[in-house]
Formats: C-alpha cells, structure tokens, sequence
C-alpha cells in the first residue's frame, strides 16, 4: 500500500453545509436543570467522515471539579449527521447509553445550525424526555452550543452550554 492509499476521503459533496464541523474539539461546558444541581465539565467532540454523506458523531463528558479535574464521566452520545432534502438543511440521529434516542430536524445558515427534536425515544427505565433543541455555531474559531431540554415534567428550558477548541 502506498501512503496515498491511507489519506482521508473527500467530504461528500452534499456535506459541503457542515465541513466546518469536521475534527475533533474539546472543551468546558455548564449543565444546569431545575432538578439537578448546576456543575461544570469537560467534553470531547468528534465529527468524522468517510466519503458517504454523512458524518459522524461521538460526544464524550466528564464533571470536573473546581480545579479542572475530571471527577467523573457523565455523558456519552453518538449518531450521524446527514443532508436533508433543501441544501442547507439537515438531519441528525442520536442515541445514549441511558436509554434516549433523538431525532432532529434542522437549518444551517452559514456557520450556525439550529436543531428541534422531530422524535425523543426512551426505554422503560430512561428518564421522561419530552424534547429538546439545539443551536450550535461557530464563535471566533470555536464551536459554540446551547441544547433546551423538556424533561421530568419541567417545560423547555436551558439544560447545557459549551465552548468547544478544535484540537485536530
């Protein structure tokens, strides 16, 4: 095999929308919810591709402490991010080891995409998810979000915000 043979494939044309996604970030973060206690973490994002139109997805948190250590992992999240049917649109499918699957619909509008949930999934034993949104954007380099959540009983609201620093 040649050296050739191993370099990355050409993002699909259709992804050309999110290209500005593609690498691997990581971060601090804020969660907050009426029914649990506000704390701080520490999150690693990957978008990938292999050629086909879509990417892939893999989010990684841990809570840390007052000094940046990690105290423990508190979330994991994995999918895809495909094209929808208009040019700037897209999908996205998300599922967590705590029993959720997402479905989303959303715009992207130059550097800055904006999701609603279409479908939230659970398990018998997951926590009672209603909905969520999602907006997320690109702020001098870095990717920026904020995700609303509809959970337990409590309307839509704040739930989690980050900065994200492309590290690769």
């Amino acid at each position: 095999m040649t050296a050739s043979s191993f370099s990355c494939p050409e993002l699909h044309p259709s992804l050309e929308h999110l290209a500005f996604l593609v690498g691997e970030w990581q971060g601090l973060g804020v969660v907050g919810y009426p029914t649990i206690t506000e704390a701080r973490y520490e999150q690693e994002v990957s978008f990938s591709h292999d050629g086909r139109p879509f990417l892939a997805y893999l989010s990684k948190t841990w809570l840390i402490d007052e000094d940046g250590a990690r105290i423990r992992p508190t979330g994991t999240e994995a999918g895809f991010w495909r094209p929808g049917k208009q040019p700037r649109d897209v999908e996205v499918m998300l599922c967590h080891p705590t029993g959720i699957v997402e479905i989303y619909v959303g715009e992207v509008v130059f550097h800055k995409i904006e999701l609603t949930s279409e479908v939230v999934a659970r398990t018998e034993t997951a926590k009672d998810v209603k909905g969520f949104h999602r907006l997320y954007g690109l702020v001098e380099g870095d990717l920026a979000y904020a995700i609303d959540m509809a959970a337990m009983g409590q309307p839509l609201q704040a739930h989690l915000s980050a900065r994200l620093t492309k590290i690769r």
